[in-house]
């Protein structure tokens, strides 16, 4: 399990022992990797903290900041069979994890978590947010990831296999990071399921709706750029 975290003090101490407990409760083991993004507040000292009683959670460094390169960080580096990313804010119940493992995942390579989804339930969102996010998406499945309906959510689950493969390749820094790897993806032929969840808004969201949903689209563009220019076919 993956999670990337940028000045994470006041969330961590909250969720991370959540995800402890319910790896640990797990009848197999469930590594915990907690990806440091170059943070300038206690993050890294409170994720040392808890690993010293927990010898399943284990902290990664990534200078180069953006959430891109924190999830490429941990996905190179982890070593389960499944891997999956976890955002720090748990915004979706971390029982929730089981919904992507097998038998969910056994005729697919990725599984991700979905708000648009039959089934999904989306619980104090804001109702201009949720309108930017479908707009977003409505623009990113036609020039990139079609049949898509939820890019952005932050729990994503992938064979270890696909994972390297993917992130192998994978460019992307920032926050749309998640539209190229599924563009990625579906270049290569991969299976992607979307699995319907609940998902909570919380206070605190570090994604501003306008800057970063225009910020976002430029990246889109040069993920299909990249595209063309033969970037992802390395490895192929």
């Amino acid at each position: 399990m993956i999670i990337p975290a940028y000045n994470e003090e006041q969330r961590l101490p909250v969720t991370l022992p959540q995800v402890l407990i319910f790896a640990e409760a797990q009848p197999y083991p469930v590594e915990v990797l907690v990806v440091d993004n170059a943070s300038t507040d206690r993050t890294a000292q409170i994720v040392q903290e808890m690993a010293a009683d927990h010898p399943n959670l284990s902290l990664l460094y990534q200078p180069i900041r953006g959430k891109g390169a924190a999830v490429r960080k941990g996905m190179m580096e982890a070593r389960g069979e499944y891997l999956f990313i976890c955002d720090a804010d748990l915004a979706m119940p971390i029982e929730e994890v089981t919904k992507f493992l097998p038998p969910a995942l056994s005729d697919y390579d990725i599984a991700i978590a979905s708000r648009e989804a039959p089934g999904a339930v989306r619980y104090n969102e804001p109702w201009y947010r949720h309108v930017m996010g479908r707009v977003f998406n409505l623009v990113v499945r036609w020039l990139a990831v079609p049949g898509i309906q939820d890019t952005q959510c932050g729990f994503k689950c992938f064979r270890r296999e696909v994972a390297r493969d993917l992130f192998s390749v994978q460019r992307i820094d920032g926050w749309a990071f998640d539209v190229e790897v599924l563009y990625i993806a579906l270049r290569r032929g991969y299976r992607i399921v979307e699995v319907p969840i609940n998902w909570y808004y919380g206070e605190g969201s570090r994604v501003h709706p306008v800057r970063d949903s225009i910020n976002m689209l430029r990246e889109v563009f040069r993920i299909r750029r990249n595209g063309r220019l033969g970037v992802y076919d390395t490895g192929t």
